[in-house]
Order: C-alpha cells, then structure tokens, then sequence
C-alpha cells in the first residue's frame, strides 16, 4: 500500500488503467446511442491512453531542470502524450483531466489525500473547459462527482481519497441515463464516464494493492437505443467577434459565461499561459468585447459581420504560405481532396497526427476541415498546439466530406485569409448534408422504430427516413432535401454501394428536378452506402 504518490505509481496506474480499458474496450463502444455502426469512445480512449504510456515509455528517467518532481515529470509526460494521441471528445476530455492533474501535483512534494482531491478539482475544471457547451450526464458529471467526494472525504489518507472518488465516480456513472434523456432511451450508461470509472479504479488497485470495493456497474439492460440530436450552429447572429486577451483563468470562466448568453460559436482556448483566443457570433458586439474588457486585456479586436462576405474582397497585400488538412475516409473521397490541393489525414486521427499534418504542409496559415463532429475537439487541440510553434490554423467545423468539397470550392487566394476562413465556413453551413445507411441494431429514432438492416436515411445528423429498399430511400431523402430548395446535388457513393446507385439517384434527379445539378463520385466511405450535399 502507498502513503504518497510516486513516479513508478504514475507509471503503473497508466500501464493498469490501459489494461483495463482494453479489456472493456469493446463493451464501451457499444455503449452508443446512434444505430449504425460508428461506436468508438472505447477505441478511442484505449488509443488516447496508449499515446500517454508511449511518452512515458520514451522517457529515460532523466528530469527536466524546472523544480518538477519525480512523479510530477511522469504526470506531465502522460498529460502531454494523452494530448498528442487524443481521438475523439473523449480522448480530448481525458487528456484535459490528466493535464488538471499533472498541473496541480507536478511540483507538490508529496502527494497525499489532500493532494489528490486538489488535482482532481484542478481537473474537472479542466475538463469543463475543454467542451463549449458541457452537458451533465457525461464523462463530465463523473469526474466531478469524482473530486467532490475526494475533497470531502477531507483526508491526507491517499487510499481513503482515491476510494472515495472511484466509488462516487460509479455511482455518479449509474445516475448518468436520469440526466442523459438519450442515454434513458438506450438503456446505456456514458461511454466516457464508463471508461473514467475504469482509470479511477486502476488507480485505487495501484495505491491500495487491492481491488476497488466499489464496482464499476454494469450497463443497464439494453433497450432500443435512440438517436441523439447533433449540434449546430445559428444563422441568428449578424457578427463574428474575435480577440486575443490576456486574462486569469477565473476571469475566463465569467467571461465564458457571458458570452455564451450572448450568442453562440462560442470557443475559448489557451495556451496555458494566460492568453486566450475569443471567438463567438453575436448581435451586441458592444457587449462581447467590453465583456472582453472586463475579464482582462483584449487586443487583435477583429468584427466582421457576414452580410458583406458577398461583396469584392478588398485588394490587400496577402500572405504567403496557405494550406488545407483535410480528414477524409475513403480512397475515392481522399482522391477528392488531394486534387482540390488539400493534405489528407485517415478518418479518426489523433491530435499528433493533426499537429504532423499541419506542419507539413510547412504554411504559416492553414484552414483544418474536421468532417465529423468527433473530430472537431481533436481539430482544435491540434490548433492550439500548432499556435505555440508560430503557426495560425483556423478549424472550418465541417460534419461531413460534402461540406469540405463546398468549402474547398470557394478558396481564393486572393483574399485574406480570414475572409477566406469566413467564407468556406459560410459554403459550409449552406451545404445541407444527408447519410444513408443500414440499421446495425434496433432503435427507436425520430422517425420510427428501425430495425437490423433497414435503410435508414439521416440529414443534418438525425433520422429522417426509415426504408426497406436502397434506391428508394435514397431518392426520397434528396427530394426532402431538395423540397427546401438548392441547386446542386453532390453524391458521394461509398464501398459497399451497389453498381447504378448514382446513376439510378441521377436519373431520378433530373426527372424531377429539371433544374438541379448533379454531381457523383466514388467516395469509397465504409457503412454509408450514400452521402448527399445540397447547395
């Protein structure tokens, strides 16, 4: 049993909780409350905490000469490889609790209960901050259930604290479905908080020498799981409002706050040393950037309000060195992107694989076309690394590859690059998008109960249509669409399409759609036999 806190635990708390994780790692990727086949917060936690044992791995015991302690040097290193192999929300939040608790006990000479319940505090915080908009229910709620009981268990006693966080974290994961309505619907617990509950226990097992008392529960029974509604962004909002500031971390948090009631796109991100980059849409811009004021020192005010993006760019001198990454799944779709000048990175990429991605383009400026929403946090924890080598990436928060083929087809050279930025994210959000596919189990959606092997057919991320045949979903999701308006129909076949899909969804375009344009490609995507934009 351990009194304190020690380098060669840190190291054998990283080698237990990957061991678990694996072993549960398919069990967690089934907790998904989507139908098709896409459950990966398992995978990509097990591929986050591999990046943090790689880095430790990779140290030679030596120390930095900063003051950081033994276990405080292998913290930072854990913290810092989490980062660099981040997949995911998942991975991203994770490598955020790690950072909270390598920042709090890095330069602590001893780590006790006390020590601990501080740096999970620390860490909750962190983790909060990593999410624009944290929703309870989550990986979120668990870690701060976690560091509640860890501070009021009120202990130096290492073993009593990291007890009673495991315990709270298990129960706090069985609560999750009461304040997830989507995870009540599936009969699921979290898939992250699941996998937190795993790393909390491994550490009890490393301190105590014993197993936790307290279970990780299972998951409930499985009920038809529901699909979860995907967030976007709002056309309310007349002004983009961003600055850099110099400001403390409370200051921050009250300025987050008041941003968040006055508009939305709201993203606040820094480099750990006290300088954020704001960026949020609003009315008031008056407001957002006294707001700014108050919390501490704006400068680099930027205000563009996005009914002039349709007016000549102003002939400015430009700067040189521009680039695109773009994550892309599928041969046919990469081959898309790689012709529209883009570097493509595979589906699913870490924060490192980002990061190499973006300096190899080796441009001073470079636009990141996520093309998943689980992609995007990885996209802006890739941003903001690349920010401290000296190189400026804006992440256009594209959802799937027909977005980014609407936002590469407007870059101009010409203009700035932040008219630019502005203007694929507005070719972006104009391009409505749609997914088809086959049921991989039962669930209940928006749009009925769906079944194994029904066709299902989402737009903008939600189930629309439920079908029997291929074709004939297929062409009823693009007349949906279509019945909003639009003038071009890009179709993007994937690998398990069946011949004539195109063709036969072309056709019946232009019977009844005289005026529309078509355009498909092979795009070569798994689990989606179709994917359509609408501009």
């Amino acid at each position: 049993m351990l009194e304190t806190l020690d380098a060669a635990a840190v190291r054998r708390w990283c080698a237990s909780g990957l061991a678990a994780l694996r072993t549960h790692q398919g069990e967690i990727d089934d907790l998904n409350v989507y139908p098709v086949p896409d459950g990966d917060t398992g995978t990509n936690l097990v591929l986050t905490l591999t990046s943090a044992q790689q880095a430790l791995a990779m140290d030679l015991g030596t120390l930095p000469d900063d003051g950081h302690t033994p276990h405080g040097h292998a913290l930072r290193l854990m913290a810092r490889g989490a980062l660099l192999g981040a997949r995911g929300n998942s991975g991203v939040i994770l490598s955020q609790i790690l950072r909270g608790l390598a920042d709090t006990l890095a330069a602590v000479p001893a780590v006790r209960g006390r020590q601990l319940a501080d740096a999970l505090a620390d860490a909750t915080t962190a983790a909060y901050a990593a999410v624009a908009r944290p929703v309870e229910g989550t990986l979120l709620s668990v870690v701060a259930a976690a560091a509640h009981a860890a501070r009021r268990a009120d202990s130096d006693d290492l073993r009593a604290v990291a007890r009673a966080a495991a315990e709270a974290a298990a129960h706090a994961l069985a609560r999750t479905p009461e304040q997830l309505p989507e995870l009540a619907r599936a009969g699921v617990v979290d898939a992250g908080g699941r996998g937190l509950c795993l790393l909390l226990d491994a550490l009890v097992e490393v301190i105590t020498g014993e197993s936790p008392g307290q279970p990780v529960p299972a998951p409930p029974a499985r009920r038809a799981p529901a699909t979860a509604v995907r967030e976007s962004g709002s056309d309310a909002y007349a002004y983009e409002v961003q600055y850099l500031l110099e400001a403390g971390d409370e200051a921050v948090a009250r300025l987050r706050a008041e941003l968040d009631a006055l508009g939305d796109s709201l993203a606040i991100v820094g480099d750990g040393a006290g300088t954020w980059n704001v960026h949020v849409h609003v009315n008031d811009i008056g407001a957002a950037v006294e707001a700014g004021v108050v919390a501490g020192r704006p400068h680099r005010i930027s205000v563009t309000r996005f009914a002039d993006q349709a007016a000549p760019a102003p002939q400015v001198p430009l700067p040189e060195g521009r680039a695109a990454v773009v994550v892309a799944t599928g041969a046919g779709i990469a081959e898309l992107f790689a012709a529209e000048g883009a570097v493509v990175v595979p589906a699913n990429p870490s924060t490192g694989e980002l990061l190499d991605a973006i300096r190899a383009t080796g441009a001073a400026r470079v636009v990141v076309l996520p093309n998943d929403p689980n992609t995007q946090s990885v996209a802006s924890a890739a941003a903001r690394e690349a920010h401290g080598l000296g190189v400026k990436v804006s992440v256009v928060p594209t959802r799937s590859p027909v977005q980014a083929l609407a936002a590469l087809a407007v870059r101009d050279p010409k203009r700035r690059f932040e008219d630019d930025v502005i203007a694929m994210a507005e070719a972006a959000g104009a391009c409505r998008y749609a997914e088809v596919c086959h049921a991989a189990r039962e669930a209940l959606t928006v749009a009925g109960p769906a079944r194994p092997g029904d066709v299902l057919a989402l737009v903008e991320g939600e189930v629309h249509l439920i079908g029997q045949d291929l074709v004939d979903t297929c062409t009823a999701v693009v007349d949906r669409m279509l019945g909003g308006g639009g003038e071009l129909v890009t179709l993007l076949c994937g690998a398990d399409a069946p011949a004539g899909l195109a063709d036969r969804v072309r056709a019946h375009v232009e019977g009844a759609w005289p005026f529309v344009e078509v355009q498909a490609y092979e795009g070569g995507q798994p689990h989606y036999p179709l994917l359509v934009g609408v501009e």
